[in-house]
Parts: C-alpha cells; sequence; structure tokens
C-alpha cells in the first residue's frame, strides 16, 4: 500500500502564563477544531501556543484513514523518510530521523512574554553541553512572526540617538545605567557603538533589585498620573501596562532601549540568533528552527540567566530591526488566489501565507522537501493524486516532499491557509 503524501496532524497545545485566556484564544479555538486532541478550552486558563511539527517536548500526531493509532509525526516519518525528501534529509544529517528542521506554531500572547534572545548553533551546543537540564536541545532558534492580528513586540536595540534621549528624559532610566548621554552624543563609529549599547545594557540588567524595584514603581505611579514631557505616549503607556503585568520587574526599562515593533495582519518580523526582543500583546504565526532555547532576563516568572544574554547579543541597532516583507510566491496558479512568501535568510524554513476566493483552487507545485499547511479561515480540501483531505479553520495537514497538491476552497467566502516549508 502507497503511503499517503497528504495526511491530517493533531497539533500539540501549551498553556503559559501570557497567553489569551479561554476560548478567545486563538490557539484554542484552533485546538478545539481536531476533535482528536479532545481538546476543551476553560475559562479562566490561558492558551499560549499550538505546536505543529516534531519537537520531542510536543511532537504533532498522524491521522491515517488505515489506522486508529495516531502515532507521533516523526515516528511516521521515521518509518516513512522519502516524505522529508532525500536532499533535505542530506542537509539536515545531524537531526534526528524523523525531524523536521522547524517547528510551526500559533502565539496567542494576551500579555508580555521575557525580554530574551536565541542561540547561535555554537553557543546552543555550548549551553546544551553545560546545562542540558535548562537548555534541553544543542540547536539555535532563530524565529519568525507574521501577525494575524493587530500586535506589538520589542525587537532589537534602538538607534543609539533615542536611547540617550530617554536617558536625557527618564531620571529612574538614567539612574540605572548610569551612563553619561553627553558621552553618547559624539559617537559614531559602529564598533563603539556597540560597546556603549553592551555598557548600558549590562548595567541596566545586572542592577540589583535594591536599585530598581524602588525606580520601577516610582516610574510606573509618575506615568500612570499622565502624560509626561519628553517621552511620547507610546512609551508612556508601554510602561503602564507592563508595570500592572510584572511590577517592579526590571524589564520595564527595556522599553527605553529597545525597539517597539507594531505589526498589521500580514506583517513580519525576522528575529535572527543573539536579537533581544519580546512578544508583547496580539496574535501571531510563528516559524523556528526546532529547538526550544530561550535565555531570558527579564518579564519572566522563568529562569532567567542575565550573564549569558547580555554576552550573546551583538549589539546591532537601528529603527526597523527584523522587519520582512512577503514577496509574490512562484509555486502557485490559480483564480481568485493570491500568495506570499516569507523568506527568512535563514536554512530551516520559509511560510507562505494564500487567499483562496469561494470556489477557487490552488494549484501548489512540488516543494523539495516537507510542510504543514494550517487552515486559518474557511473550509478547503488538500488534494494529491488519490490522497485527499478536507480541512476546516484551526486544522493541519502533512504534505510530502515533492508532492503537488490542489487546495480548494469548498466553503463560503474566501479561505486563508499558512504553509511552513523547507526546501534543500
Amino acid at each position: 500500500m502507497t503511503t499517503p503524501k497528504v495526511f491530517q496532524l493533531i497539533p500539540g497545545v501549551q498553556s503559559y502564563d501570557w497567553g489569551i485566556v479561554g476560548d478567545t484564544s486563538r490557539v484554542a479555538q484552533f485546538a478545539s477544531a481536531t476533535p482528536q486532541l479532545n481538546f476543551k478550552p476553560e475559562n479562566n486558563k490561558p492558551y499560549a501556543e499550538l505546536w505543529m511539527g516534531t519537537h520531542p517536548s510536543m511532537p504533532s500526531k498522524v491521522i491515517l484513514p488505515s489506522t486508529s493509532n495516531h502515532e507521533a509525526l516523526s515516528s511516521h516519518l521515521a518509518a516513512h523518510p522519502e516524505l522529508i525528501g532525500e536532499k533535505v534529509t542530506n542537509k539536515f544529517a545531524d537531526e534526528a530521523p524523523g525531524s523536521l528542521p522547524f517547528l510551526f506554531k500559533v502565539l496567542s500572547v494576551g500579555k508580555a512574554l521575557s525580554i530574551q534572545a536565541h542561540p547561535d548553533k555554537e553557543l546552543g551546543k555550548r549551553l546544551h553541553k553545560q546545562r542540558p537540564d535548562v537548555y534541553k536541545d544543542p540547536n539555535h532558534k532563530p524565529e519568525m512572526a507574521i501577525a494575524l492580528t493587530a500586535f506589538r513586540g520589542f525587537c532589537g536595540f534602538r538607534p543609539l540617538s533615542e536611547i540617550t534621549g530617554f536617558i536625557k528624559g527618564v531620571p529612574e532610566f538614567a539612574q540605572l545605567v548610569q551612563v553619561d548621554p553627553a558621552e553618547l552624543e559624539s559617537v559614531s563609529d559602529e564598533n563603539d557603538v556597540k560597546k556603549r549599547l553592551k555598557t548600558i545594557f549590562s548595567n541596566l540588567m545586572n542592577s540589583p533589585a535594591a536599585s530598581y524595584e524602588p525606580l520601577a514603581s516610582q516610574l510606573s505611579e509618575r506615568f500612570a498620573a499622565g502624560s509626561v514631557e519628553g517621552v511620547p505616549e507610546t512609551e508612556r503607556q508601554l510602561v503602564v501596562k507592563l508595570s500592572a503585568e510584572f511590577p517592579k520587574d526590571i524589564g520595564i526599562f527595556c522599553t527605553f532601549l529597545l525597539n517597539i515593533s507594531s505589526l498589521q495582519p500580514g506583517q513580519a518580523l525576522f528575529l535572527q540568533a543573539n536579537e533581544p526582543h519580546a512578544y508583547l500583546e496580539g496574535e501571531i504565526l510563528e516559524c523556528m528552527a526546532s529547538s526550544d532555547n530561550v535565555v531570558r532576563a527579564g518579564l519572566t516568572p522563568k529562569l532567567r540567566d542575565t550573564e549569558t544574554l547580555v554576552e550573546m547579543c551583538t549589539y546591532q541597532s537601528g529603527s526597523d530591526r527584523g522587519r520582512l516583507k512577503g514577496v509574490k510566491w512562484g509555486k502557485v496558479k490559480g483564480e481568485g488566489v493570491e500568495a506570499l512568501l516569507y523568506d527568512p535568510p535563514i536554512e530551516e524554513f520559509s511560510v507562505v501565507t494564500m487567499q483562496v476566493g469561494e470556489g477557487s483552487t490552488a494549484k501548489n507545485d512540488g516543494v523539495d522537501g516537507p510542510s504543514i499547511v494550517l487552515v486559518l479561515e474557511g473550509e478547503v480540501e488538500v488534494k494529491e493524486s488519490g490522497d485527499k483531505v478536507r480541512l476546516s479553520k484551526g486544522q493541519l495537514a502533512f504534505v510530502g516532499a515533492g508532492a503537488s497538491v490542489e487546495i480548494t476552497n469548498v466553503g463560503k467566502g474566501e479561505a486563508a491557509l499558512a504553509r511552513a516549508f523547507v526546501e534543500a
């Protein structure tokens, strides 16, 4: 019997404190769409992440018509390596058999999550060797976020001139960073800028709680009282929000250090290795190298590793850090079909978003590697030769390497999908 190249998957659900509560969370809504998951959202529980992939912490499971045994996707792919494809298997030979080099997610962010960065490959291996209980795999974790709703996050360091302005205008911040703003105004050499940024970040993040906690309280009270001269309203309101979510936390002061990136649906950020960032609010698609390595230092109840975070950052700066535009994807055809490719400068993944008009069919050329397709809106049929699956909003399917698939909108109104894949 021929192994199907298209079949439905069962995702996993992660509940973290920063998620969106109950069935208002897209994560909860999407999880509820797959009956085999046996998921029922609780009204007072936050749902944060929908996992789609082979990561051992929460591997997706396979739905096949030939069996009611829902084996792990990684086990199925190990038994049928042609679904990953020889080129991808050879390219990522260090991965365990049956592993995808990417992890696809939906995130529902109700409140801020960690000031953090992800290690590059060399650092990932070293951290895993030194502290395998904390850093549980040796991989790097570059990641991309595509907004599903209005979304805000921190991404990368602000230009030094902006930070200098905040040192002048926010005395609580100035007291912690301990840098004379006059010395910063004449700095133009890129290497010198990076050194100054590292000093500012290190001084701030290594401040003792006895110093930063009263200053954080003072700052939040002052900003909550109304507009502040010299401080934009966006920053003032964000300080108030973060102070309510994480009272007296050092991460509140990162408002003055890191870019506040606002995305509208369809806009994207690429978060490269060693880039400080934090998600603040909204819902996104996220794709990353298949790793769960996170180095945290603020806005979190989890373990903080400030020393590692300060040392790992590249200290590149600029107001548009991480912005990534989608471009028309040439591997799909069909009337009433639009497809945008988000292709970051790394090997492990790309993501395509598709809009398929009512009654239309998106004919996808074969991709030289495995894919995961998620339905964001509507109802579709995904067909490859004699194999087909019908998917509604929130459901997902695997597409094997080289499979040319037709995705037909079989519901009312426009259908929307996202497809994460890797090509050799």
